[in-house]
């Protein structure tokens, strides 16, 4: 693609130019941790259930070169073609999440999933692109077009998805789409009060949770008394950093895999820390926080307000959703089933993350609109005509 000649005004050329580079590279790094770390730690738990050794090996490179052609795809679409995606699939998410609650697959007390030939499709994990797009779009168009405050909207269909999510449940996946609401609304200029009252009622809204659902109450009584309860999975992902060390344990080395159901999903992280050691751990993270440092850096000089409040919320999902998976494992925050994006198994996760990542470098990619004139026509030209 570095051949690409400066004259080549194809589609594929003017996108190679103007995408973010680092960005994009940042991703594919994080995709090839998700080959390696899948080929390491799925054939045990594949073999544990008695599925085929290669079974999610296959299933997850697919998923994941569906992921790439997806951020490629989405990366290129114009920012009006983000919000009808987005707008689109906002809607469409939240009739097929209703629809688990009726005809969902029952994993564990929880209805969230839609069982599929070769996979079974989370719709909640396409709720947290698509709604940030669109509360976005509300907060800016709609009450530039309508005279109308989107920010009621918002908060209406925001009633929605916490009603069908509490139904479902699914606490976990409440908390991140609450926590970008947030930030979109601060960012919007909400006045202080009312962002303290939101941060207020997700606490209530967490103790309302340990006192009614019993698996929240008991997930944060094993993280906040260790001597009590089972804490198998945790106990065992820590000792797998133990035994990694700084350098790990080496390429099929680690004993992690063969014993947590999990391994190759939400403790993925483990099996990285014990097999490839501290190093590639810090390289995982940092992939991560340069992912979302350099896209939030990339605001600061933007004059957009949907593209600010739209980009934030992406990243800030993106971001929580990493944070939680990786402290659930280091035992820093109670244990909450979430992928690492890119690295964890799972289709609707890779293809959402993709999504996400598409959606990001599609509205911070530069762009050069053709000049206007003014109607006076004695500056031909405009410095907002060049804009990112």
């Amino acid at each position: 693609m570095s051949g690409i000649s400066r004259t080549d005004n194809s589609l594929l050329a003017r996108w190679w130019r103007n995408v973010d580079h680092w960005t994009l590279g940042s991703v594919g790094l994080l995709i090839g941790f998700g080959y390696i770390l899948m080929m390491a730690a799925s054939p045990a738990v594949a073999q544990r259930i008695g599925a085929s050794r290669d079974v999610f090996i296959f299933k997850q490179v697919m998923f994941l070169s569906i992921a790439a052609l997806t951020i490629i795809v989405v990366s290129m679409l114009s920012t009006e073609g983000i919000k009808k995606l987005s707008i689109l699939g906002t809607f469409l998410a939240i009739a097929a999440t209703a629809y688990t609650l009726v005809h969902g697959m029952d994993i564990k007390g929880a209805k969230r999933w839609i069982a599929l030939p070769i996979m079974s499709l989370q719709p909640s994990e396409f709720l947290k692109p698509c709604f940030a797009i669109f509360t976005a779009w509300l907060l800016t168009q709609w009450k530039m077009r309508f005279y109308i405050p989107g920010i009621l909207i918002a908060l209406g269909f925001y009633g929605v998805i916490l009603f069908i999510l509490k139904s479902q449940p699914d606490i976990g996946m409440l908390a991140v789409i609450t926590a970008v609401l947030l930030t979109q609304l601060f960012i919007n200029g909400l006045n202080m009060f009312w962002i303290f009252s939101g941060f207020g009622g997700m606490i209530a809204a967490f103790i309302g949770a340990y006192v009614v659902l019993p698996h929240v109450r008991s997930r944060v009584e094993r993280f906040l008394h260790p001597e009590v309860g089972d804490h198998y999975q945790i106990d065992t992902a820590l000792r797998a950093f133990g035994n990694g060390g700084l350098w790990g344990r080496g390429p099929g080395e680690g004993r992690v895999k063969d014993l947590l159901p999990d391994a190759h999903a939400d403790f993925v992280f483990a099996v990285a820390g014990e097999e490839y050691g501290m190093v590639v751990c810090c390289i995982i993270i940092f992939l991560f926080c340069f992912i979302v440092s350099r896209t939030l850096l990339k605001l600061i000089k933007e004059d957009d307000p949907f593209v600010v409040l739209a980009t934030s919320g992406l990243i800030t999902g993106f971001g929580l959703q990493a944070f939680i998976n990786m402290g659930s494992t280091l035992h820093l925050i109670p244990t909450k089933g979430m992928t690492l994006p890119f690295i964890s198994y799972g289709g609707s996760s890779a293809l959402s993350v993709a999504f996400t990542i598409g959606m990001v470098l599609a509205l911070t990619r530069k762009r050069v609109e053709s000049p206007k004139f003014f109607k006076n026509n004695n500056q031909p030209f405009s410095k907002r005509n060049l804009v990112r």
